[in-house]
């Protein structure tokens, strides 16, 4: 019985953070309520708060479970290509850049962040909790090309920093463009071919590559 009702209370979780990503994408996060959340979910606000401390913190899971879904992905396409970290990266990111437009669960999270989510007032604090999983993004990217330099797939003197954060403003960027106006360019049929220009860019680009000594 404690094996259901655990289950259970799982269940509700998950629902009601489907629910306010759901809602989040359609009315912004600032102009939902847990109230609102609650009625369409479908239960108590008591079962909301049994679940989240208030809305940042509802907010704060959905982002986390976004992170850590690029995590597993990034463990997932190592383990698949064991001895080519060029190419794990590479489906990696042609990964992401497919799934935003074929899976709404984080084709909705894409947009919350770009255009739904003004980080005042409450949400001020996720903003803040957020830096920190930033930053070990930038670690993680950074240790991805570290790894094709050490293969021997990128330059030895590739600057790693600077093409960590070229990379995510340039995903972030593509992103960010196609949810505004998804009409002007397809995002699926072309995502290889974004990220071939990207990897071309640290390939043969100069100023990417620290000074000869």
């Amino acid at each position: 019985m404690a094996r259901k009702t655990k289950q259970q209370a799982l269940e509700t979780r998950k629902h009601i953070l489907d629910t306010a990503l759901r809602l989040f994408s359609q009315k912004g996060v600032s102009a939902t309520s847990l109230a609102d959340i609650a009625q369409a979910a479908g239960v108590t606000r008591g079962a909301i708060y049994w679940h989240f401390r208030n809305k940042s913190d509802l907010f704060n899971e959905i982002w986390v479970l976004s992170d850590s879904d690029i995590g597993d992905l990034e463990i997932e396409y190592r383990a698949k290509y064991p001895r080519d970290p060029l190419s794990a990266l590479r489906e990696l990111l042609v990964h992401i850049l497919e799934t935003t437009v074929t899976e709404e669960r984080r084709r909705l999270m894409m947009e919350i962040i770009f255009h739904k989510c003004e980080f005042v007032g409450e949400m001020v604090a996720v903003q803040q909790a957020q830096r920190s999983l930033y930053m070990e993004g930038y670690e993680r990217i950074e240790s991805a090309l570290d790894r094709c330099r050490a293969a021997g797939m990128l330059p030895e003197n590739l600057l790693s920093r600077r093409a960590a954060i070229l990379m995510r403003c340039y995903i972030a960027g593509i992103i960010e463009s196609w949810l505004f106006a998804p009409e002007t360019f397809d995002l699926q049929r072309e995502a290889r071919d974004y990220v071939a220009i990207l990897l071309e860019m640290f390939q043969l680009c100069p100023t990417l590559r620290s000074p000869a000594p």
